[in-house]
């Protein structure tokens, strides 16, 4: 019979996990440690890997219903203004790849994945459950919370994301090392372009590289919204979590430095904004930092990574289809084998993932010669620079 599974982590990764085991008959229980399901107001891009898993999970109507289409990626120096290469996406991306380019609101994609978690009703939704301990045996698992509850499976799946608990009771030297502070910081906004001059609405995804730093800005939420990043090498005072905190807003302005008009005004413009604090781990070296016995790992928990490449939802994504594949119509009994078939068709695509948005960083930041040489390499290769067929059509 069908296994029945515990998913640690009610966010994108942990329920599209529980949406795509649920298709498979098993019973999937869902764990989140707040008080109700729910995500941060921010963007995510969603290349057409990612969104071609989504229509696997028939989500493919409802996601266009929420997202844009951006119409290219444009790049620009964040010094100059200028445009350095373009990439078109829209119909360009559909037909290359079969699958468009989407941007989302996180919250919309969240409640997306909740709405159909809940419509299959294979399963409960447990809220206010912040894991304390995790025990295995041959045959179960359990999951205990810090206020005296515990639950039987027999299988977990940790979906905790980067501070992960569940990751503990894998078998390698990774499983107890916290994962690496980077000194990066995303600052994120968000504002309805109809309150924006036109000047500084956005219909397509602009990029501005510029000394260790760069910032994106997209529309998402059918185009009726513009979500702006910024990420620099620096670390603001401080708390980087809270809204609107003074020494977060001074450390962005710091970071920006001699930004072009353009993009200062845009900034100016955005009514607040969230910061965080940037971490992940080294790539993977194996499939054990996937899985082990009746426990595997999901997203940020398994192979958390800079949002160099705009690719920590897809990986999620990626790995909550891929989960249900090897276990398909699988019995309680078959899940340490179907989870060992998991981690060893994941690993080595999510480490190279993780390798090159860390490269990436690094380009983006560039200074000196180095970034005089990327700029003649995207004026020069444009499109044939910025496409990654190796990812998009994974």
């Amino acid at each position: 019979m069908p296994a029945h599974i515990l998913v640690a982590g009610g966010g994108i990764g942990g329920l599209a996990t529980a949406l795509a085991l649920s298709k498979g008959r098993h019973r999937v229980d869902v764990f989140e440690q707040a008080a109700v399901f729910g995500e941060i107001g921010a963007g995510v891009q969603l290349g057409p890997n990612a969104t071609r898993r989504l229509q696997q999970l028939d989500l493919g109507p409802g996601l266009a219903a929420i997202a844009a289409r951006p119409d290219a990626l444009v790049v620009h120096s964040a010094e100059r203004g200028s445009e350095l290469a373009r990439m078109p996406l829209a119909d360009a991306m559909q037909q290359r790849y079969g699958a468009p380019y989407f941007c989302v609101h996180r919250a919309d994609l969240h409640g997306l994945l909740l709405d159909a978690v809940r419509a299959r009703g294979t399963g409960t939704l447990v809220t206010g459950a912040q894991i304390r301990q995790v025990e295995t045996s041959d045959d179960l698992v359990c999951l205990s919370s810090t206020d005296a509850r515990a639950w039987e499976g027999e299988a977990i799946v940790g979906a905790d994301g980067l501070w992960s608990m569940v990751r503990r009771q894998l078998d390698c030297a990774s499983a107890a090392q916290p994962p690496r502070v980077t000194g990066h910081t995303a600052w994120r906004a968000l504002i309805e372009q109809s309150s924006l001059p036109a000047a500084l609405r956005r219909k397509q995804v602009d990029v501005w590289l510029g000394p260790r730093l760069h910032a994106v800005a997209y529309p998402v939420r059918g185009g009726d919204w513009l979500n702006v990043v910024v990420i620099a090498e620096s670390a603001p005072a401080g708390d980087a979590r809270d809204w609107d905190q003074s020494s977060s807003i001074a450390a962005l302005k710091q970071a920006m430095g001699r930004s072009c008009a353009g993009l200062q005004s845009l900034l100016d413009a955005m009514p607040g904004w969230r910061a965080w604090s940037l971490g992940d781990r080294a790539p993977m070296t194996s499939a054990a930092e996937m899985a082990h016995e009746r426990v595997a790992l999901v997203g940020d928990a398994a192979h958390p990574m800079v949002p160099y490449l705009a690719q920590g939802a897809g990986m999620a994504i990626e790995d909550a289809v891929a989960l249900a594949d090897s276990l398909a119509d699988g019995r309680a009994a078959d899940v340490p084998a179907a989870f060992a078939r998991y981690a060893e068709a994941r690993w080595a695509r999510n480490a190279q993932v993780q390798a090159r948005a860390r490269r990436n960083g690094e380009i983006f930041h560039a200074t000196g010669a180095v970034r005089l040489g990327r700029d003649m390499a995207m004026r020069l290769l444009g499109a044939k620079l910025l496409d990654q067929p190796w990812l998009y059509g994974g």
